[in-house]
């Protein structure tokens, strides 16, 4: 009898390891829900009530050329930004600025249209690829007007343009809400991050230049973007598409997690212009090979080369596929081909010599491939008076692949002038809104529960526990659908329970929070859409869909809020406006 207890029960030595792990655990449960100690009076806080024709969110490259473009059509404008002007998300990583100049390309404008097509395995909108290379070469020329290509920050000739025109802007301030009222946009509302102070904007139009965004990875410039922009519309009822594509950006090995170490030999460039240079990169093939062999994997230009075959993996057509990572050249800054990648003298970013390690831009998609469902040609959302550009605006300018080295910050400028100008002209056709104060007394309470919640969950603890439901390679990148729907399951949970009773101490935490509910809806759209897709295009890959479906998967997945506060999932066909 007592030998059966003993061989059926623990040992003593495994039954204190359990008790040692279950303490573990206590421990971080109590770290993650505790009492809120709130270090700044919420009931002195004050509230800004502006007012101006034309908002745009971001202070990046669509939300410079947004702002300006909008105010030249004769719109008064105004910009808020949660950072610096210029400095903003993935704008001070942008060195490499596409530009279509027919004087000297071999090709015309439809085949460059043509080819991007082919390797995008019609996944893109022709007509926002059309749109990059038409009006590239003239924003290029604004920017060197302005100082762009002369210096590493692009602060300064940011600040170029719009102190010339006087254009009101607003920085460090975190935009949580998108207003609509009467069926139409009407505003934004969000706080400083210095000060105890909310801030509510009339506007009669409003562009949303808050770029993609990404799981707070560690290790690429990604880390302050959280979809912020594209939750908020999807809120109001705007239709999001997109999600289910993957940015295969590596990171390098040595010192993985620290951003400057592994790119700031990016961030020290000064920015270029580069003409035609069609690939089909940055998806999941990195990933499948490490799937398939483990981590880490050497790549880029000077790395050895594999000489394991695998079998299956991403389809790449064959007019694209290459011996090695694109663009050629050495290490960054140490020779190659100008222009390449972004900048002169390297390869594109994350293709860098030598070992390296998936992951690093998790949660974000393709630039460009993902964000708010164009209507039109003028980045117009399914939200009258809501527009969106660059990454927030789910154009697939270049499809659901990275297609057209440079395209990214060159097709930013060039949505947000097209964006800033139809603004403009519809903010001058409606009656400035209408915001009832009740209103703005409920959005004001939601911007601030965190701080007046008296005991919950840390954002630091959720965003954590998010990042390993979603970041694991087996999830995210090489897709099967038990281990997606698992982990929605988990997702689930977040939204639902933790969500609700995020606590915050203090502005910064308070921004944490609302980043982290974001990061949780962006999570629970990326899983229903790569569950719904079921084949393997481009930058997204499923194991137990290991093929292109072209028979029932020519088609857009676009996302939106259901009446009954679900989310819903939709095929739009390629070629084809929303109905």
């Amino acid at each position: 009898m007592t030998t059966q207890n003993h061989s059926a029960g623990p040992t003593r030595r495994a039954f204190l390891a359990l008790s040692a792990a279950t303490a573990g655990l206590a421990s971080l449960g109590m770290e993650a829900w505790a009492e809120n100690r709130v270090a700044i009076d919420v009931d002195a806080m004050s509230n800004s009530d502006l007012s101006t024709d034309v908002l745009v969110i971001g202070g990046g490259m669509a939300g410079l050329f947004a702002a300006v473009k909008a105010h030249d059509a004769g719109a008064a404008t105004m910009i808020v930004s949660k950072g610096r002007l210029g400095s903003s998300g993935l704008t001070p990583f942008g060195k490499g600025f596409f530009v279509f100049d027919p004087e000297t390309e071999t090709g015309t404008i439809d085949d460059f249209v043509e080819t991007v097509s082919r390797s995008a395995l019609g996944t893109n909108n022709p007509v926002y690829t059309r749109q990059v290379a038409e009006h590239s070469l003239d924003r290029a020329r604004e920017l060197r007007d302005w100082g762009f290509f002369d210096q590493t920050l692009a602060n300064r000739p940011f600040m170029r343009p719009i102190d010339e025109r006087g254009i009101p802007l607003m920085e460090r301030v975190v935009i949580t809400h998108l207003i609509k009222e009467d069926g139409r946009i009407a505003g934004a509302a969000g706080f400083r991050l210095d000060a105890g102070e909310t801030v509510t904007v009339r506007a009669r139009s409003v562009i949303l230049c808050t770029g993609a965004g990404g799981f707070k990875p560690n290790g690429f410039p990604v880390c302050d973007l959280t979809h912020d922009g594209t939750v908020m519309a999807y809120e109001i009822g705007a239709k999001v598409t997109g999600k289910e594509w993957n940015d295969g950006h590596s990171t390098r090995s040595v010192n993985p997690a620290a951003c400057f170490d592994s790119w700031g030999d990016m961030f020290e460039r000064v920015p270029a212009t580069n003409g035609v240079d069609v690939h089909h990169d940055l998806g999941v093939d990195i990933n499948y090979r490490a799937y398939v062999t483990g981590n880490p994997v050497e790549g880029g230009p000077g790395a050895p080369q594999p000489t394991e075959e695998i079998e299956g993996g991403p389809y790449v057509p064959q007019e694209f596929q290459h011996s090695g990572p694109p663009g050629g050249g050495g290490a960054p800054g140490k020779g190659g081909a100008p222009g390449k990648g972004g900048a002169p003298g390297g390869p594109p970013p994350g293709f860098s010599a030598g070992s390296n390690v998936g992951g690093a831009s998790a949660g974000m998609a393709i630039h460009k491939s993902e964000g708010l469902v164009p209507m039109d040609a003028r980045c117009a959302s399914n939200i009258p008076g809501l527009y969106a550009a660059g990454d927030a605006l789910g154009s697939h300018m270049a499809g659901g692949i990275y297609t057209q080295v440079g395209s990214s910050l060159a097709g930013s400028a060039v949505q947000g002038a097209i964006a800033g100008e139809a603004a403009a002209e519809y903010a001058r056709s409606v009656d400035a809104p209408t915001i009832p104060e009740a209103r703005i007394a409920g959005i004001r309470n939601e911007i601030l529960a965190p701080l007046r919640r008296e005991a919950g969950y840390g954002p630091a603890w959720v965003t954590q526990t998010l990042q390993g439901i979603m970041i694991p390679n087996f999830v995210l990148y090489i897709k099967k659908g038990s281990m997606m729907q698992a982990a929605l399951a988990y997702i689930e949970e977040l939204r639902d329970h933790h969500a609700p009773m995020l606590r915050a101490a203090d502005m910064h935490e308070l921004r944490l929070a609302h980043e982290t509910r974001n990061m949780i809806l962006s999570a629970e759209m990326k899983l229903r859409a790569s569950l719904m897709r079921t084949e393997s295009r481009c930058s997204h890959y499923r194991l137990d869909y290991p093929e292109p479906d072209d028979e029932n998967w020519r088609a857009w997945i676009n996302i939106y809020k259901g009446a009954d506060g679900s989310m819903q999932l939709e095929k739009q066909p390629f070629g084809t406006w929303p109905a």
